[in-house]
């Protein structure tokens, strides 16, 4: 071998060893951004193709039966094998190379894929793929963390690619191992948030004791990627008769937001029923409350007192403490903002002073609570998101309340980023004393 050919391998033995490190560094940052564990191991399969074999194939191991995340071929053009039907791991002495590997064995590189199977089964799943990927030789990695098996990450090449070398079976083990901490990580998260989630849903009242008035509530966790957040509303009626509506919305995005959600309705629930003071007296109360027991900071709120009188119309008595406006429609007067009333959040000054407004509620109208999730999007004016929550609200006043709050969520909830409340109040069409 002459210098420039040894000098050409060693440039080529480099070239490979950056390539590889490359590798490395962009599943670590693939697999450490991403909290969804499919689109994360979406994107190691693309990196890893055809860095380490002309295809790569991850299944997940849940709930007793195997799914098939993703399925990536240098071919872009090749027709995959569609996924099976999560089918079970098959028996405990099942020679399948995929189940071997599930049960704990492995890395794993054959050219043997097993036996015929019945239809159905992984094994038959297995082979149906391992034919349309014109598979040679195949190399299956576990996606163990813990002891535990969660998957597996495979490898296709053809025959006449040769056998997996040690270094590829290496790297392939190492990225297997940072897959299998991702996955946990995910699915710790997933955890927490579902946790969350539950705590804060177990925190806002069921409104079951209105049967005297038509009320409706939708709660409606952020996308995923965003976590729960603080958002919360009740309704409870007071002792002359008149029923409280209120919403609002914690700082923060975390389990502390939800406890302190369920400690604020607390206090307001306590202070608006001793002390039969306005909606604006109930609020200052509520700040100096807030601010002297408990360690949360700032709050947005909107309290309003629902009066049905003998004869006339019904009457919103309300305050806002730095909440989006509520929204009142009618099917024959259009949609206004309830603009008046408005004061700082909670949270700032105790000293602040707080008035109350009070508007008729016309038959047939909805009057609407909402938190800021339901019309803010990022980059956007807020004043486009009320603009929209007009218009919609117009169009769908005319529907059944339930059909009402559904159709404002399916039309202003796509792309949202942040947890969504709303409380509906609908004013019967001849209004009278409701017992």
């Amino acid at each position: 071998m002459s210098v420039d050919d040894g000098q050409a391998d060693v440039k080529r033995d480099l070239e490979r060893a950056r390539s590889r490190l490359r590798l490395l560094s962009d599943a670590s940052v693939a697999l450490a951004s991403i909290l969804d564990a499919d689109e994360a191991l979406g994107r190691l399969a693309r990196l890893i193709v055809p860095h380490l074999g002309d295809a790569c194939v991850i299944d997940l191991v849940e709930h007793g039966r195997v799914r098939r995340v993703t399925t990536v071929h240098r071919d872009t053009a090749r027709r995959l094998p569609r996924p099976p039907h999560n089918p079970p791991p098959g028996p405990g002495d099942s020679p399948a190379p995929l189940a071997r590997v599930l049960r704990g064995a492995g890395p794993l590189a054959t050219t043997d894929f097993g036996p015929p199977a019945e239809p159905g089964s992984l094994q038959a799943a297995q082979l149906r793929l391992y034919r349309g990927l014109d598979a040679g030789t195949v190399l299956i990695i576990p996606l163990k963390v813990h002891r535990e098996v969660l998957g597996a990450l495979s490898l296709v090449r053809p025959a006449s690619s040769g056998p997996f070398e040690q270094e590829v079976v290496d790297i392939a083990g190492d990225l297997a191992y940072r897959a299998g901490l991702a996955l946990e990580n995910a699915r710790l998260y997933a955890l927490q948030q579902n946790t969350a989630e539950q705590l804060q849903r177990s925190l806002l009242p069921e409104l079951t004791d209105f049967s005297r008035l038509q009320l409706t509530a939708r709660y409606v966790p952020a996308r995923k990627g965003v976590e729960v957040g603080g958002d919360w509303y009740d309704a409870f009626a007071l002792p002359d008769g008149s029923t409280v509506l209120a919403i609002g919305d914690v700082v923060g995005h975390d389990l502390t937001a939800a406890v302190r959600m369920g400690q604020l309705r607390n206090m307001l629930r306590a202070l608006a029923f001793d002390s039969g003071d306005s909606p604006a007296g109930v609020m200052r109360r509520l700040d100096g409350t807030m601010q002297g027991l408990s360690s949360t900071e700032l709050v947005t709120a909107v309290i309003t007192r629902v009066y049905t009188p003998p004869s006339g119309p019904w009457l919103a008595h309300w305050t806002n403490a730095g909440h989006p406006p509520p929204l009142l429609t009618s099917p024959t007067e259009g949609s206004r903002l309830l603009e008046d009333g408005l004061a700082p959040v909670l949270g700032v000054d105790t000293s602040i002073a707080r008035g109350d407004a009070l508007t008729p509620l016309p038959p047939d109208s909805t009057l609407l609570l909402y938190t800021d999730g339901l019309i803010e999007r990022p980059g956007e004016n807020i004043s486009r998101g009320l603009t929209r929550l007009r218009q919609h609200g117009a169009s769908l006043a005319h529907l059944p309340l339930e059909e009402f709050c559904d159709g404002l969520l399916e039309r202003l909830t796509d792309g949202h980023q942040d947890d969504v409340a709303i409380l509906a109040l609908r004013v019967p069409a001849q209004t009278q004393v409701l017992s």
